[in-house]
């Protein structure tokens, strides 16, 4: 959360006068596009886990997830891949709703709802980052 660290030099300064810094413009003016890719990105992952190449002898639903579990108890990276999910989930919440100052106003209360739901509340949070002046 980047975005924080030019906080304390700006509290005194009205919105109009507050100056972002360079990574605080980059980090903004590309949310909408990350938050598009990720959440597409993410969209497709699930549906091609649970349907793709389902004619082509990939297994049911209940094959693939034998897979899965095989997978995690048998690869080291892939069992703390499943970890950096867990913990990301459980401080997600705290992460975005300590900076929802920095999201538009109409959109603030479905950031707050969202948030708690891993992944859909990053996708909620980038693409409800309000938009910069410069």
């Amino acid at each position: 959360m980047a975005i924080r660290l030019g906080a304390s030099r700006n509290k005194s300064l009205s919105k109009s006068q507050k100056v972002k810094s360079g990574i605080e413009l980059v980090m903004t003016s590309g949310a909408r596009i990350v938050g598009t890719l990720g959440g597409l990105v993410g969209f497709i992952s699930i549906f091609w886990a649970l349907f793709g190449r389902d004619d082509a002898g990939f297994g049911s639903l209940a094959d693939r997830w034998d897979f899965f579990l095989d997978y995690i108890n048998s690869d080291r990276p892939g069992y703390a891949f499943i970890w950096d999910i867990c913990l990301y989930s459980i401080f997600q919440p705290w992460l975005i709703g300590n900076n929802l100052q920095n999201v538009e106003e109409d959109k603030i209360q479905a950031v707050r709802y969202l948030r708690f739901v891993p992944y859909v509340g990053l996708v909620a949070y980038l693409w409800g980052l309000a938009k910069s002046e410069d």
